[in-house]
């Protein structure tokens, strides 16, 4: 994803657009999976879709779309993969995947396994004054991740007449990830010095599933199809945690230990129905049209314990565990019209219409909530002028929602993480954004520019927000991560993108972002608000075709002092791992530079060979700068700094279909591998 243009990505491996998070389709539909999730290989190629159409949900996606499209194997005969790799940190991974066409059928299937080993090493530094008390805590960090990931797909395309596909495809997975902590703290407490040492020991397990089911049919007009799809996706988890405090004396000596404990489990469930229509009228206008059903559902369920300084005891921590279970519901539809006006421009105008409602309860005390969203509609706009041959202008506007989650909205504070106290907000509201953006293209023979403006208005921004609050477990103040309305927000930048062919060996692709944002705080008692800050992101990314089919690819990234992103459907994570707020601080400047070195070798080129190394100058840490009511806080992370990884593909493939002839062994044989 570095190597793709407009794509940021953090330490994490969190991808960014325009600093916010987009959403993730695979092959035109939503997903729960994550980009960990989806082997490289597996993916044809990637769509960026910075403003999306009417055709797209209205909600979730404001800050644009991901889509992956995945590889599908269109001639007869059969073709597949096998790719091996390894890192310095002792993380592996193997992936295979093989297509298979004959007649009327086609067969892929996919499996992969990974190995994966995660270092952070970093500090934070929060001073504070909460109820008059004064105190500071400073932390060095040192965590590591041990896991293991296996995932398969089996998919089927049936092609029932030369105009009519179905398709039908499963996939699970499995995983296990051992996070581990190292915290060592200092703390003052009006001039009084204390120091601990935090051990967390956490085991966290997944199993996702799902299954995908399609029509096509397109008809004798040409550009007329008809699509349904049916897609459920669903997974089951589970986490053990434990959380050992040692506090120290002046000298070093153990005077307490504290403990406590967390398991939990859940699972989640998507079920979406979608149909589209396409129809080209007379004058040269294109119908475009469709409906969307789309079920979450959501359950957790964890039990905190806890063994106070000088007890024997563990103690149910009742108050604090978070037992819920919520559906949501959305309901949509949308029509498009696509055309052109002679000399002119062309144009695509559409209008979404969406619905949404969810019900929740606190399964503790069966406390329920819920709440109904009545029909929004979301227009859409598209003009496209060509100006000549090689150079084309485009305006296009949207609107679209983000709806507070379940998990949002839940009034209930969490106190499983002692240093990561959050509560939901019950009196959330959604969040409209309009968003707008003019682009401009040329092209002229290998080059291409492409230059953009664009401009996003939000009202009722939802984000994250620290806060001095009464905690109802300890009853007394503490710092506590809730989520609020924020008055609006607004972003808007210009970005250049150019690709070229500067020599027969050298192509060049370099993209500029440069963009401002402002989050409005002003309903909000006692904030702080980050200032409006302009800043620029840029990536460049070079590759050289050598002799002896060597292939060297050199990129670099480079982000500016930026305010934190914005914090868009995400469920609070481990403690101080990411930006309190996107309004109450900002992230210092950092960039990185990665190498890759290619060799590919056999016949047809049929083998490759990949040794890359990323950040390697160890300089793409990550420090947040937060401030508020009562607090600032320095916090620092750099991941896996220096990463070298050596990974081996292998192609293979046969045209030639005669091998699945009908003779009696060869008969035999294709039975079995159906079976496998």
């Amino acid at each position: 994803m570095r190597n793709i243009p407009s794509l940021q990505v953090d330490i994490d491996g969190n991808v960014k657009l325009r600093n916010a998070s987009p959403v993730l389709f695979i092959d035109g539909r939503p997903t729960t999976l994550n980009l960990d999730q989806i082997p490289a290989d597996a993916i044809e190629k990637v769509e960026v879709i910075t403003n999306p159409s009417a055709k797209y949900d209205a909600s979730g996606s404001t800050a644009g779309i991901l889509n992956l499209v995945l590889k599908k194997n269109k001639k007869s005969g059969y073709n597949g993969m096998v790719n091996l790799g390894a890192d310095r940190f002792g993380g592996s991974n193997i992936m295979g995947n093989l297509s298979v066409r004959q007649n009327k059928v086609n067969v892929t299937m996919m499996f992969m396994n990974m190995r994966m080993r995660n270092n952070v090493t970093g500090n934070s530094d929060r001073s504070s004054t909460i109820g008059g008390t004064q105190s500071s805590i400073a932390q060095d960090i040192n965590s590591k991740t041990k896991g293991n990931m296996t995932f398969g797909r089996l998919g089927m395309d049936y092609y029932v007449s030369n105009r009519a596909t179905l398709s039908v495809a499963g996939f699970f997975g499995q995983g296990k990830f051992d996070p581990t902590e190292d915290l060592k703290i200092t703390t003052k407490i009006n001039g009084v010095t204390s120091s601990s040492n935090r051990l967390s020991n956490t085991e966290r397990a997944f199993k996702p599933r799902g299954l995908q089911l399609g029509f096509k049919q397109n008809f004798k007009t040409e550009g007329e199809e008809l699509s349904a799809d049916l897609n459920y996706f669903g997974g089951d988890n589970s986490s053990n945690a434990v959380y050992s405090t040692n506090y120290y004396n002046a000298q070093n000596v153990i005077t307490g230990n504290q403990i406590q404990k967390n398991i939990g489990e859940g699972n989640n469930k998507v079920l979406t129905v979608q149909t589209d229509y396409v129809k080209p009228l007379k004058g040269k206008i294109t119908l475009e049209t469709g409906a969307k059903i789309q079920i979450n559902y959501n359950k957790n369920l964890n039990n905190n314990t806890l063994k106070a300084v000088g007890s024997d005891i563990y103690k149910d921590i009742t108050s604090a565990s978070v037992n819920y279970e919520g559906e949501n519901y959305v309901y949509a539809a949308y029509v498009s019209f696509a055309g052109k006006l002679p000399k002119l421009f062309s144009y695509k105008v559409g209008l979404r219409g969406e619905s949404s409602k969810y019900n929740g309860s606190l399964l503790a005390n069966n406390q329920k909530f819920s709440n109904e969203y009545p029909i929004s509609l979301f227009p859409s706009i598209f003009l496209t002028r060509e100006l000549s041959k090689a150079d084309q202008l485009q305006l296009s506007v949207t609107r679209r929602v983000n709806r507070p989650n379940f998990f949002q909205q839940i009034p209930y504070v969490d106190f499983s993480d002692s240093l990561n106290i959050t509560r939901g907000n019950p009196d959330l509201v959604p969040e409209f954004t309009t968003s707008s953006e003019i682009s401009y293209s040329h092209s002229k023979g290998n080059s291409t520019f492409l230059a953009s403006g664009y401009y996003k208005y939000t009202n009722n921004l939802i984000t994250r927000y620290l806060s001095q609050e009464i905690n109802p477990i300890s009853g007394k103040t503490d710092l506590i991560n809730t989520y609020i309305n924020a008055n609006s927000s607004v972003t808007y930048g210009t970005e250049f993108t150019y690709t070229t062919k500067l020599k027969a060996f050298w192509d060049l692709t370099a993209n500029l972002n440069f963009y401002n944002s402002k989050i409005n705080t002003q309903n909000i008692e006692n904030a702080q608000a980050t200032d409006a800050l302009w800043t620029v992101f840029g990536k460049i990314n070079n590759n050289f075709t050598l002799p002896q089919k060597w292939v060297i690819q050199l990129s670099g990234d480079y982000q500016g002092k930026t305010n934190m992103p914005i914090t868009q459907n995400q469920g609070f994570g481990p403690p101080m791992s990411q930006a309190q707020s996107s309004s109450q601080g900002y992230i210092k400047p950092f960039y990185g530079v990665d190498i890759a070195i290619k060799k590919s070798f056999l016949k047809n080129d049929i083998a490759s060979a990949t040794l890359s190394v990323n950040d390697i100058f160890r300089t793409r840490g990550n420090t947040q700068v937060s401030y508020g009511e009562g607090f600032t806080q320095t916090y620092y992370r750099l991941n896996n700094p220096q990463l070298v990884r050596l990974n081996l593909s292998i192609r293979f493939g046969q045209m030639d279909m005669s091998i699945f002839k009908r003779s009696s062994k060869n008969a035999s044989s294709m039975e079995g591998m159906q079976m496998q």
